[in-house]
C-alpha cells in the first residue's frame, strides 16, 4: 500500500534516466524509490494501491510503462493525476478509483468490473469507479492502438 501523492519519479526512478529506452530494464525498478523491496517482490497478476494524486509530475508515459510491463494488473487509488490516467488508459494499464482506507499490503483483491466493486480477501466489497463506454473498450482491446486497429481506426 503506498500513499498520497506518488509521482512519476517515484515510480521511474529519476536516477535511471540513461535506461529511458530500456523499459524492461526500467520495470526491474518500478516504484524502488517508494519502497525499496517492491520491484523484488511484486508478481505477475499483482495490483498497486495507493491513495490520493497517484501518478502526479511529468507527463512521462514511461511511468505507466514500466507499471505494466512488471506484470502489475492494476493501479487501485482514491485518485490520480490526469496525464498519468491517460498514458495509462492510452496503454491499456487499468486504474481503479476507490476508497483504499480498508486496503492492506497482502489483501487479495478481486476486481468484479460489473458490480463495480473491489472483493478483498473474499468477503469484504468496496465500491469502486470502473471506466466505461469508450475508455472501457480500450482498456479491454489492450490500449487505444490495440482499440483503433480493432475497429478500423488506422492501419500501421
Amino acid at each position: 500500500m503506498f500513499g498520497d501523492n506518488i509521482s512519476t519519479d517515484l515510480i521511474v526512478p529519476g536516477r535511471l534516466s540513461h535506461l529511458r529506452s530500456n523499459l524492461p530494464e526500467l520495470a526491474k525498478h518500478v516504484l524502488e524509490d517508494a519502497d525499496p523491496t517492491f520491484a523484488q517482490k511484486v508478481q505477475v497478476g499483482d495490483y498497486v494501491v495507493a491513495g490520493e494524486n497517484f501518478g502526479t509530475g511529468s507527463s512521462r508515459e514511461h511511468a505507466a510503462h514500466v507499471i505494466k510491463l512488471a506484470g502489475i494488473k492494476a493501479v487501485i487509488a482514491k485518485s490520480f493525476a490526469r496525464i498519468y490516467y491517460r498514458n495509462a488508459s492510452n496503454i491499456g494499464l487499468w486504474l481503479i478509483t476507490a476508497d483504499t482506507e480498508t486496503i492492506k499490503t497482502g489483501d487479495t483483491i478481486e476486481i468484479d468490473l460489473k458490480g463495480s466493486r473491489i472483493i478483498v480477501n473474499g468477503t469484504d466489497s468496496i465500491l469502486c469507479h470502473i471506466p466505461d463506454g469508450i475508455l472501457l473498450n480500450i482498456l479491454l482491446d489492450g490500449g487505444l492502438i490495440p482499440h483503433l486497429q480493432k475497429n478500423g481506426g488506422f492501419a500501421l
